[in-house]
């Protein structure tokens, strides 16, 4: 029986050869812990007695989730982890600004294909969009693997997903894979690893995988692993590919030809419909960011629909890249100030807005379209909102309007 790209990974870091529904301990290459968790990881850490992390340079904390500081309590929280950093001697430290976690680890090469990595995120399977076996846990778990350089996984089933067609102009990964939790639903791949591949995947950036990648967590996947068949990076690396014979839980085969934009409704990733059923509804806020929808091809998306335009007087448009990198090559490219021009706000790269916890909450009654991953009843910080979840595209277009819209409708106008 063979093995799929999710057993091939634990195999090999197990020393020995499992399936689904195994249990293998297997040492990790790499771990990551945000303000959120972070805190917490560190205290269970010392709880469990922990002197040093086992090896600092595979280690990694972000400020990320409410940067900078918005009261003390978390400026507090901060504080102990810059002072643990030090203490640990922790060489990759990312304070205030530096961007959202899960950007820096690919941007910085903290993860690689064929690891197996950890991150006290729910949104770590990001990183299988370079192959790699990420998988989000407890913080708890965290400190653990911090103590120890182990973990336990049970093997999971792995669900194939094979994306054919050529996409339309102006469809974007966001648009497939809204369409694909849509119609798996939220938990559709509970504890499932969601492998892609298909000539769609192939033609794809590696921003646009790691869209795909991300959002697996809205199915409830425990990881994503996308074929890295045409896949560019800056370093050489071995593929790992599923044997011919490999067992899947479930094969779905999508055509993407006929696909167009997609948007999420309030309150569910999942419930997903065509942008044509919700065109013309009105909204006060647009936010461009998160982990899902910051890349630059994504600043670009919105700045080729912004220029030259203004958002509607009564929106607001916040805008926040991935990293300070990525601000820094829009800002030299010209993005930054087409967005800027168009009437769009900054704020400093991090995840506040997406999670509620910093900057850019919405008020009572207010419609959001956001291209983020979750709009969940107070995802953005306020239960009386309603968010809806679109590409970066469509976003500045639906700014642009004051309604939701296709960006192809406001072009033509």
């Amino acid at each position: 029986m063979g093995h799929t790209i999710a057993e091939k990974i634990i195999s090999r870091h197990a020393g020995r050869l499992v399936h689904a529904a195994e249990i293998a301990i297997v040492p990790i290459d790499g771990a990551m812990a945000t303000d959120t968790t972070a805190p917490l990881a560190i205290k269970a850490f010392h709880e469990m007695g922990g002197r040093r992390v086992w090896d600092a340079g595979k280690m990694a904390l972000v400020i990320d989730h409410a940067a900078p500081a918005p009261n003390e309590r978390i400026a507090n929280l901060h504080q102990m982890m810059r002072e643990f950093s030090a203490e640990q001697h922790l060489p990759h430290f990312y304070d205030i600004g530096s961007g959202i976690c899960h950007q820096l680890m690919v941007e910085n090469g903290h993860v690689r294909p064929g690891d197996i990595f950890l991150g006290a995120d729910s949104h770590t399977p990001t990183y299988g969009a370079l192959g790699a076996f990420a998988v989000g846990v407890g913080s708890t778990d965290l400190a653990a693997a911090m103590l120890t350089g182990k973990t336990w996984l049970k093997v999971p089933h792995t669900i194939k997903i094979v994306l054919e067609g050529t996409l339309r102009p102006g469809i974007t990964a966001k648009d497939v894979i809204l369409r694909l939790v849509g119609d798996l639903g939220i938990a559709g791949a509970t504890y499932d690893a969601v492998e892609f591949t298909g000539p769609v995947v192939a033609r794809m950036t590696l921003a646009s995988r790691m869209v795909l990648a991300n959002m697996v967590a809205e199915m409830g996947a425990k990881t994503a692993l996308i074929d890295t068949i045409g896949l560019d990076l800056d370093y050489p690396f071995d593929p790992i590919h599923p044997d011919p014979d490999a067992v899947y839980k479930a094969v779905y085969t999508f055509d993407v030809s006929e696909l167009t934009h997609q948007i999420a409704v309030p309150h569910s990733p999942d419930s997903v419909v065509p942008l044509t059923q919700v065109a013309g509804q009105p909204i006060a806020m647009a936010f461009i960011g998160s982990c899902t929808n910051s890349r630059l091809e994504d600043l670009h998306a919105a700045a080729a629909v912004l220029r030259g335009r203004h958002i509607a007087p009564d929106v607001r448009m916040i805008v926040t890249a991935a990293s300070r990198k990525i601000f820094n090559e829009a800002l030299r490219d010209g993005t930054i100030a087409t967005l800027s021009e168009a009437g769009a706000s900054f704020i400093t790269s991090g995840c506040g807005p997406c999670v509620g916890t910093h900057q850019g909450v919405p008020g009572d009654d207010e419609v959001v379209i956001s291209s983020t991953n979750r709009n969940f009843r107070g995802r953005m910080g306020n239960p009386n909102a309603r968010i809806f979840l679109a590409s970066p595209a469509v976003v500045a277009a639906t700014a642009v309007a004051g309604r939701i819209i296709d960006p192809a409708d406001l072009q033509a106008r």
